[in-house]
């Protein structure tokens, strides 16, 4: 089976299909901080990634970049502007060297009426990220930066590896990636970060972020 083998949203259709299916896609690749779009493009590509990461961001009326998401192997980015045929609402861009699976609005769009189940589950898949991105703003208007980054650090911990020392995270994040995300100063994200590692709470390894202590992480968020 082709790569969409291993995308949630088409896991209803028939190898035969799916094959036909992964003959609009076009293959894409691109380098780390590479543009993929930007907030007002037009709609032209829905976006699948195979391997590597994407942030999508804002910016902020201070013209501060904020990330709102990042995107990792066997997920979407770029539906809801292309379903609804608006122009994309954020930017995209590379956070590492990305292998990319692409395919025009027209051909999609003739896909979904092909396949209804198709469609359900890309509304699925966008209401859940709709429904995250909210949060997100939410907890940044909300909460303080601690609790912010440690939620933040659960959320990526998720897909992470678990070692004996803990859960590394498969994404690796600078001060500033980390400062964006949760919407505070790199200053704040350095203290914060530097604060959880004294309590040991975190550590570092490979040049990745080690979550050592998930349990006392997660109690961070209520603080």
């Amino acid at each position: 089976m082709l790569e969409l083998g291993k995308m949630a949203i088409f896991s209803s259709l028939s190898r035969e299909e799916a094959l036909s299916v992964e003959n609009f896609f076009i293959r894409d690749s691109r380098k780390k901080r590479e543009t993929i779009f930007s907030e007002g493009d037009p709609p032209s590509w829905f976006y699948m990634v195979i391997e590597g990461k994407v942030k999508i961001t804002k910016l902020s009326q201070e013209g501060k970049e904020i990330i709102l998401e990042v995107v990792g192997p066997n997920d979407i980015f770029g539906g809801v502007a292309v379903v609804r045929d608006l122009p994309y609402p954020a930017n995209a861009i590379a956070m590492e060297d990305c292998s990319l699976l692409k395919i025009s609005r027209e051909d999609l769009m003739a896909i979904l009426k092909r396949f209804p189940a198709v469609t359900m589950a890309i509304f699925q898949n966008l209401g859940l990220r709709l429904q995250n991105s909210h949060e997100s703003r939410k907890e940044i208007a909300l909460e303080k930066v601690l609790a912010r980054i440690a939620s933040l650090l659960i959320k990526l911990g998720k897909s992470g590896e678990k070692t004996a020392e803990g859960v590394l995270l498969d994404t690796k994040l600078t001060k500033q990636e980390i400062a964006e995300m949760v919407g505070t100063t790199v200053e704040t994200s350095i203290r914060t970060m530097s604060s959880l590692k004294k309590e040991g709470i975190l550590g570092e390894k490979n040049g990745s972020i080690l979550i050592r202590d998930m349990e006392r992480l997660k109690e961070k968020t209520s603080l």
